[in-house]
């Protein structure tokens, strides 16, 4: 099928959940994805966040042959030995204890929850007083199910399902007042983002999360951290809350996990574990034989190829050459994140979607979040050369479009060194 018929099928037939960009991807090599026609489009999205070793990689497309020969589905009412691999290895990473299997990052944060609240039950049956309350985040974005709406500030995802799931208040962001002042013993868990990926990519600060931590373990509550795009790699560490010292008790994962497999975990310390026993939740599809063959062999890589230490290099590059995009432009308010996990912020929606699209027709892939918030989320194989294309067209689009807010010299193309 051509682009046309398949644009007016899916107009008659599908749900329309999402406004589609007019092109058809039929490969992809890289960092590159190619279009029906041969064009080739630099992708700085990946998939938002899910292709960390962007296309057609070698290790992936064999792990998925491989294991597609064997098994691809048994039903977690039998073993298959793709489950105690992986949490062996996301167990010893996280510095966690027990792991937990499902499909996608919504439904590791249902897990997650839902172990918050088994969990307060627990203590309470023990006599200790642990409420039902969640502390989520101002800015906080979780999923689209109904427990991950209902823990997802803005009210768009919220107000068109309600009423969502009680018991839970929002924090201002990074404010240790407004923590403290809403944190009690009625509070089951804290629910953080170390870096909020659809809010606008905004790092939590050493100080919030330190807090977070203290204001927990003095009551017996969780500290729960959504790693579902931070995760695995993306800022330079396995997770990102590695980067702050804090060791949490639950935390989910989703999207690199597979390579684009849908795939997604929840990870605990033992003693919140217990309060979960056959029967409580389950899965039918979450930690099947192939999904975990081509996770281990995405862990694999990343630990081979040290794609974490090119994460960090090649996203502190990144940052950089942002930065120098800030100081000759004043339509930039902001730049921020880290490893690969990074945005620019715009000083207006409108100029935010003519960035949008002319990034689009010069074949390069981002996408625009809290409506001024340029976001990349590149595959961890990016190289400096394909920075260098990006910076080079963001500056002449903005040039184009903001004249009155740039400087007359353009930057040109560093070598990779």
């Amino acid at each position: 099928m051509k682009l046309d018929e398949i644009r007016a099928a899916e107009a008659k037939l599908l749900l329309p959940t999402y406004e589609r960009n007019p092109i058809l991807f039929v490969s992809g090599e890289g960092v590159h994805l190619i279009a029906e026609d041969g064009q080739r489009f630099l992708d700085l999205l990946s998939g938002i966040g899910v292709n960390a070793l962007g296309y057609a990689h070698p290790a992936i497309t064999a792990a998925i042959a491989d294991q597609s020969r064997k098994l691809i589905h048994v039903s977690n009412l039998y073993f298959h030995e793709g489950q105690a691999r992986l949490a062996m290895r996301l167990t010893a990473t996280s510095g966690l204890d027990r792991a937990f299997f499902c499909n996608s990052g919504t439904e590791a944060w249902e897990a997650a929850l839902k172990l918050a609240r088994a969990y307060a039950g627990l203590k309470r049956s023990e006599g200790q007083h642990l409420g039902t309350k969640f502390l989520a985040l101002e800015h906080s974005f979780h999923g689209r199910t109904m427990g991950s709406v209902a823990t997802t500030h803005k009210e768009k995802y919220r107000e068109p399902f309600a009423p969502v799931m009680p018991d839970v208040e929002f924090v201002r962001f990074n404010n240790l007042g407004d923590l403290r002042a809403k944190f009690s013993k009625d509070v089951c868990a804290i629910l953080v983002e170390a870096i909020q990926g659809e809010g606008g990519i905004r790092p939590v600060s050493q100080e919030f999360m330190a807090e977070a931590r203290k204001l927990t373990e003095s009551t017996g509550a969780l500290l729960i951290c959504d790693e579902i795009q931070s995760g695995l790699g993306r800022t330079g560490n396995s997770f990102a809350y590695q980067h702050y010292g804090i060791q949490p008790d639950v935390v989910t994962l989703a999207k690199p996990i597979a390579g684009g497999l849908p795939l997604g975990a929840m990870l605990c310390r033992e003693e919140a574990a217990r309060a979960i026993h056959p029967g409580m939740h389950g899965t039918t599809f979450g930690g099947g034989p192939l999904a975990c063959a081509v996770a281990l062999a995405v862990l694999e890589t990343i630990e081979q190829e040290h794609l974490l230490e090119h994460v960090t290099d090649v996203g502190t590059y990144f940052k950089a050459r942002l930065s120098e995009l800030a100081e000759k432009h004043s339509a930039i308010v902001d730049v921020r994140g880290l490893g690969l996990m990074l945005a620019v912020e715009l000083d207006s929606a409108d100029l935010g979607k003519q960035v949008l699209a002319e990034m689009f027709n010069r074949q390069i892939l981002i996408n625009l979040t809290s409506e001024t918030v340029l976001r990349f989320l590149p595959p961890y194989i990016l190289q400096h050369k394909h920075v260098d294309v990006a910076i080079t067209a963001l500056d002449e689009i903005l040039r184009e479009r903001a004249p009155s807010t740039a400087a007359s010299s353009s930057i040109g193309a560093k070598t990779n060194g």
